[in-house]
């Protein structure tokens, strides 16, 4: 029999390091409120926080999820993972923001090196029409 201040944290002493509070959701109708959030990952736990995407085209779509405890984000991971809302399987997992920092990073130095491109491809017709010219 189990003493009766034994919690369920003892029983799942060991969690994997990428567990944590904060979950990142992915492929979400695009017309779902918090509110109706709230009620899915309520289901698992005390939720803290819910933050939907905005409307632009990079976070449509997606949430974060805060709960107040870590067990609480690991049960809801487990169970919502693949969940079907709106028709939409519903891809939860735990926020690493080492990297979400990386997919910044390199986005950042996609756009650096669209504009550096677009410097040389104007820099070559520059000197093409003044070759053109001294022709």
């Amino acid at each position: 029999m189990s003493e009766p201040g034994a919690t369920r944290k003892s029983t799942n002493s060991r969690l994997p390091p990428e567990v944590n509070r904060i979950l990142y959701v992915r492929n979400l109708p695009f017309r779902i409120t918090a509110d109706e959030l709230y009620d899915i990952f309520g289901k698992y736990g005390a939720v803290y926080q819910i933050r939907l995407g905005e409307k632009s085209r990079d976070t449509r779509g997606t949430a974060f999820a805060v709960y107040e405890d870590i067990y609480d984000a690991k049960r809801a991971v487990d169970h919502l993972s693949g969940f079907n809302v709106g028709g939409r399987y519903l891809v939860v997992m735990y926020y690493q923001p080492a990297k979400f920092e990386r997919r910044a990073d390199a986005e950042e130095k996609k756009k650096e090196l669209e504009e550096l491109r677009r410097q040389v491809k104007l820099k070559k017709a520059q000197m093409a029409a003044k070759d053109e010219n001294q022709s």
